[in-house]
């Protein structure tokens, strides 16, 4: 009777008690599940047009940031930097393309799969060796003061809104120009059927390429939203990887999915550890995503908008 009453009486009391406070873990939340669902978004691409898992988009998050703050450390204008890292990110599908993709062709999955484990490793040495391991700060003139709403209520971190805002943007754009533009219609059916969409004109290694090129433009953002905010260090690679539970919960195949399971990702871990750290010492933010993703993949392992397997015999 103490666990319940610890468990879900106390938490629901507090909330009901400072409703304001719970809208500012809530909204808090909202801002990481948004960063969460861009970079799920990069996986659900490269998987929708390759049937890739890519283990390595959490690692090209982490090459991409190091890449920005290299070049602005070494006296580059934070501009220049960014399209500097977005060829070089670009350059990285090509070689990914035609080095590894290419010959891959009509493998199994798991193979696929493995493949990718190794150009995460690669690029994690890769990074280091150029740029070395130290944390590095990054600013680039995003603001982090604070802003008060209802009348002074509720706090929001400027910076946490200002990511919010642009990884929300992004994610729209890529989502409807997956829907509506002539390469999102090559993308949908290449997807769909491999073997169709080449009988069709349809060229399976420029898309992989712009697939992985886009990914790249993702991880950059994604790279110097929390490189900003945590600095640019190999632990960003750990939490770009908050995305495989995101997929879990939404489905690997749906943009929407993404979008609003990283939502669901990013609000629930931040109210978890508000209001029930203390029953477990505290770092619920850690694992809650994974065990939200446990629960999903025992009772709807396709996820929210993921496509029902049905298996015939």
């Amino acid at each position: 009777m103490e666990f319940f009453t610890d468990f879900f009486v106390g938490p629901i009391m507090e909330m009901v008690k400072a409703p304001e406070f719970l809208a500012e873990v809530a909204i808090a939340g909202l801002m990481s599940g948004v960063m969460y669902s861009l970079v799920g978004l990069g996986f659900v691409l490269i998987f929708k047009a390759s049937g890739i898992f890519n283990f390595a988009q959490g690692v090209m998050v982490l090459f991409a940031a190091l890449n920005f703050v290299g070049l602005m450390d070494s006296g580059v204008h934070p501009i220049i930097a960014f399209v500097a890292t977005l060829v070089i990110m670009t350059l990285l599908a090509i070689a990914i393309e035609k080095l590894v993709l290419r010959h891959l062709v009509n493998q199994s999955q798991l193979i696929l799969f493995m493949s990718t484990i190794g150009i995460a490793f690669f690029l994690e040495g890769f990074g280091e060796l150029i740029w070395g391991g130290n944390v590095r700060p990054l600013h680039v003139g995003i603001p982090d003061d604070v802003i008060f709403i209802a009348n002074g209520s509720i706090l929001i971190q400027e910076a946490d809104l200002f990511a919010g805002v642009t990884a929300a943007f992004l994610v729209t754009v890529l989502a409807l120009g997956f829907r509506y533009t002539a390469v999102g219609r090559a993308l949908r059916a290449v997807a769909d059927d491999h073997q169709a969409a080449l009988s069709v004109g349809i060229p399976l290694n420029h898309i992989w390429i712009i697939v992985w090129a886009v990914a790249g433009f993702v991880a950059l953002v994604a790279g110097i939203m929390w490189g900003t905010k945590l600095g640019v260090q190999f632990s960003i690679s750990i939490v770009a990887l908050k995305a495989l539970p995101v997929l879990i919960l939404g489905g690997f195949t749906s943009i929407p999915g993404a979008i609003i399971g990283g939502l669901i990702i990013g609000m629930g871990e931040k109210i978890a550890e508000v209001y029930w750290g203390a029953l477990f010492g505290g770092a619920i933010e850690e694992w809650f995503a994974y065990i939200v993703a446990l629960i999903f993949l025992l009772f709807r392992p396709q996820g929210l908008f993921g496509d029902k397997i049905i298996d015939r015999v």
